[in-house]
């Protein structure tokens, strides 16, 4: 309809004052939400967009809660992609792509892997691809499940009597199978360190296969395999479906080890480092509310959607609540301190003693030469500095930033310690190992 002549088409003066009013309302609520002034000119990330990996594990609960709570909108990553990997291989293989090559940037990542694939250990052809560690996503909450054929034996962090065992299976003509989720990964490091402790060779005496997450109870209920180590909730589901039992946790294997980590792609982070800097505290923000009690409720639900964990509810509640029952009769433990931890007891902050424990591991079982200089790579691969920058930004109390980048001496559970000072006297006192030292 034509407007009449004499209708004026420009704007009174009071709803010029009325819109104005509201612009001001609305980008003083956008600078509420985004710290650090992202509306600043120039201030904000560098791009809005970050393809992210993430394997189908309660430790991946950081990104989850970030995404679906909007931390990266709030941080001014609007178009980050929180994206499923079929497996730890997958995960590798697109992380080498780059989203370029419609593959990822980053990941919820085994904490050993982006070394592997940063010195080409894991990587086609060896060709490294450059990874920086941004930030620890968690510590705890592994487990190792043992499959209902060894229920009378009770297995536990002491394998002697699983070794027994499983020589008699062996004499029968029967093969002996472990399960893990990646070759060096932090899964293959704990099933490993566990056999070992108990004389259990697990590349002689014992036959170890990589089995993506998922999969696990699947694998365990067709007799794949006699043992696994995976996070939750599949040890937990193993239990509900009465196929088999958890032995430990890992965290009875170290207490408040290091688990997954967030890692990206060195080139996203050197080309975009603000927009690094904003994913890195999105996440950390993140685990900050997944640590809180009062959120382990709502955030087991989230884990559960079919976009991510793809679970029951109940496969997930007790054990990210701190409830364990190992699936044998008599032992049921709450309030387990060895419940995954997100930010407590600096969880988040990736130190770069973990990493040479990790690294010094992988020398042990050959997954690195004898005498490889892990504390160079260490210096390429992890970005402390980048976690304290972002604490900082998000004004983080000094008390959750640690003083150092080492958490000093380690001690495990059969008495080995772990001096980041001297990592050959660690590998010298074990027994078991594919190095001489």
């Amino acid at each position: 309809m034509p407007k009449p002549q004499n209708q004026t088409s420009t704007l009174s003066r009071r709803q010029l004052l009325k819109a104005g009013a509201g612009a001001a309302a609305l980008l003083a609520a956008a600078r509420m939400n985004f710290p650090g002034g992202a509306f600043a000119q120039g201030a904000g990330p560098e791009v809005k967009v970050a393809k992210l990996g993430f394997i189908a594990l309660s430790d991946a609960g950081p990104l989850f809660v970030a995404k679906d709570k909007g931390l990266f909108a709030k941080y001014g990553m609007p178009d980050v992609e929180v994206m499923k990997q079929a497996s730890w291989g997958t995960t590798r293989d697109n992380l080498v792509l780059g989203s370029e090559g419609n593959g990822i940037d980053g990941a919820h990542i085994l904490t050993p892997m982006p070394y592997l694939i940063s010195a080409g250990k894991v990587t086609q052809n060896n060709q490294p691809t450059p990874m920086y560690i941004m930030a620890r996503l968690n510590l705890d909450g592994q487990c190792i499940s043992v499959a209902k054929e060894y229920e009378d034996i009770k297995v536990g962090v002491d394998t002697a009597p699983f070794k027994v065992a499983l020589d008699k299976k062996k004499a029968s003509g029967k093969s002996i199978k472990a399960a893990m989720t990646f070759p060096g990964g932090t899964h293959d490091l704990w099933i490993r360190y566990w056999l070992a402790a108990g004389g259990i060779d697990p590349d002689k005496d014992i036959e170890t296969i990589v089995v993506p997450p998922p999969q696990m109870v699947a694998n365990m209920k067709v007799g794949t395999m006699d043992c696994f180590c995976v996070g939750e909730p599949w040890n937990s589901q193993l239990v509900n479906q009465k196929i088999g039992y958890t032995a430990l946790t890992t965290g009875e294997l170290w207490n408040k080890h290091p688990e997954k980590s967030f890692a990206l792609r060195s080139a996203y982070v050197d080309k975009y480092p603000k927009a690094a800097k904003a994913l890195t505290m999105a996440i950390m923000e993140a685990q900050q509310w997944c640590d809180k009690t009062e959120n382990r409720a709502e955030l087991a639900a989230i884990m559960g959607k079919r976009q991510w964990i793809n679970c029951p509810v109940e496969d997930i509640i007790d054990r990210s609540s701190g409830k364990f029952d190992y699936g044998i009769p008599g032992k049921l433990v709450e309030n387990s301190p060895h419940v995954m931890k997100y930010w407590a007891d600096h969880a988040s902050y990736p130190y770069k003693s973990h990493d040479l424990w990790f690294l010094t591991e992988d020398i042990r079982w050959g997954k690195y030469e004898a005498g490889y200089d892990a504390k160079a790579l260490i210096e390429k691969v992890n970005r402390e500095d980048i976690w304290r920058e972002a604490a900082k930004d998000m004004g983080v109390a000094a008390s959750d930033i640690p003083t150092s980048t080492s958490r000093g001496k380690e001690t495990f559970f059969d008495g080995k310690v772990f001096d980041p000072e001297n990592p050959a006297a660690y590998l010298k006192s074990l027994a078991i190992k594919r190095v001489e030292v």
